[in-house]
């Protein structure tokens, strides 16, 4: 077979595999009607929907087996302890991670984050020493950097972006030096969609200091193929709400030598091997930053949830939703009375789809609000971004995010719908 027939067959058979219209059905929630309309939740960013595999496994571990993990001898125990651990190792896969002792669960990427800046940045960071963030970060990735630094004498920097919203390697790569101790940066952007070249960053980052890269994958795991071995980086977060999983549980991937060198973050239970009053002595990782009884059923519920996402298909995922992102932007192109800041259409950077939008005369509640109406679920605010907002020059956006189970349909809704709005405010 020549290479371009083979090229079409594989393009056939992604397309075959991926049929919106089947994995809908593997949604309940996706049955409902909001206010006399048919859902469209638009708001995968924030947290995305959940498969009845996902919802069955957390139900049948509580209807069935649960018990505390690693705890005890007696049949439940075992069982849930076995089911644990296979999460971890499914994740671990799915990631690329070389090693599942390397994957530590947490309740998600903030904890994750926060884990990274207490117990490594903390050991690491002294007065005069830099954390060089973007201005595109969410809070998450703002807020643990700046309390170490408090703690520290550390500062934080920020590396502008353009106003294409795409991050300024040149001035990137000018503000690292010797004193730069940890990049942290993320990997696809919830406000704008900019997805970051993340190896590009590593190269950069080695060939001009020391520091730790720490990349906040929470946007980016749901919706692309991620190897975190292939990335380069020394650390990744990410959580499973957005990725169809359960929310309270969340993923820290960190190179091994480094988790072994790191103390913990919380004490308790489960991290240690021998307690005195006097002192105590911690387990290896991942369990020395598992403290007391874990989320044993939301961790076995992401184990499901990646399954989901590895037999569904991440390719096919990534194409899906491009074409939804393309077909989002032809369309609001016609609107002249709507702003998409920070996502120009010559932008040079891959874009995930997500997208903030500015209505002339409208402020982003009153859009959502018009749209709830409708039953289109939508997200209004700052994202959790200030500092990027500030960045673009507004207040807040509307913002679009899609996940595998939209359609070309329900843009078209979400355009009428904008389309209401314009008449109502005028």
């Amino acid at each position: 077979m020549t290479a371009p027939a083979a090229a079409v067959e594989n393009e056939q058979r992604d397309s075959a595999v991926f049929d919106v219209e089947r994995l809908r059905a593997c949604f309940p929630i996706l049955e409902r009607e909001v206010r006399g309309h048919r859902l469209v939740y638009l708001d995968n960013a924030a947290s995305a929907q959940r498969p009845e595999v996902v919802i069955d496994a957390v139900s049948d571990c509580y209807r069935t087996y649960y018990a505390n993990a690693h705890r005890g001898v007696h049949a439940l125990s075992e069982q849930s302890t076995d089911a644990y651990e296979a999460a971890r190792a499914k994740v671990a896969r799915f990631i690329g991670a070389p090693d599942s002792h390397e994957v530590v669960f947490t309740r998600g990427t903030t904890e994750s984050l926060n884990l990274v800046a207490q117990s490594y940045g903390r050991r690491h960071l002294e007065p005069g020493d830099e954390v060089l963030l973007t201005e595109m970060e969410h809070h998450s990735n703002i807020v643990p950097w700046q309390l170490v630094c408090e703690q520290t004498g550390a500062r934080v920097l920020a590396a502008p972006i353009t106003d294409d919203g795409e991050l300024d390697l040149d001035r990137f790569a000018g503000m690292l030096n010797e004193r730069t101790r940890v990049v942290a940066l993320a990997h696809v952007s919830n406000a704008l969609g900019t997805v970051n070249d993340i190896p590009a960053v590593v190269e950069l980052t080695r060939a001009r200091s020391d520091a730790a890269v720490v990349v906040d994958g929470a946007q980016a795991v749901p919706h692309m193929a991620v190897d975190v071995a292939a990335l380069g980086c020394d650390f990744y977060a990410f959580s499973g709400h957005k990725m169809y999983g359960p929310g309270g549980i969340g993923v820290l991937w960190g190179r091994r030598e480094l988790l072994a060198a790191m103390p913990p973050y919380h004490g308790g239970g489960s991290m240690i091997t021998r307690v005195t009053f006097e002192r105590s002595e911690y387990m290896a990782p991942p369990q020395r930053f598992e403290a007391g009884t874990p989320a044993i059923a939301p961790a076995i519920g992401l184990g499901v949830a990646v399954e989901f996402l590895e037999s569904t298909g991440l390719d096919p995922i990534e194409r899906h939703e491009q074409e939804l992102l393309s077909h989002t932007m032809e369309v609001l192109n016609d609107l002249p009375w709507v702003r998409v800041p920070g996502h120009a259409s010559n932008a040079g950077s891959a874009r995930a789809a997500v997208v903030s939008l500015v209505i002339d005369g409208a402020h982003p509640h009153d859009v959502a609000t018009i749209l709830d109406e409708q039953g289109i679920a939508i997200r209004a605010g700052h994202h959790c971004a200030q500092p990027l907002m500030d960045r673009l020059g507004v207040p807040a956006t509307v913002r679009a995010s899609f996940g595998l189970y939209n359609t070309h349909e329900e843009v078209d809704l979400l355009v009428s719908g904008l389309h209401e709005v314009r008449r109502i405010f005028g």
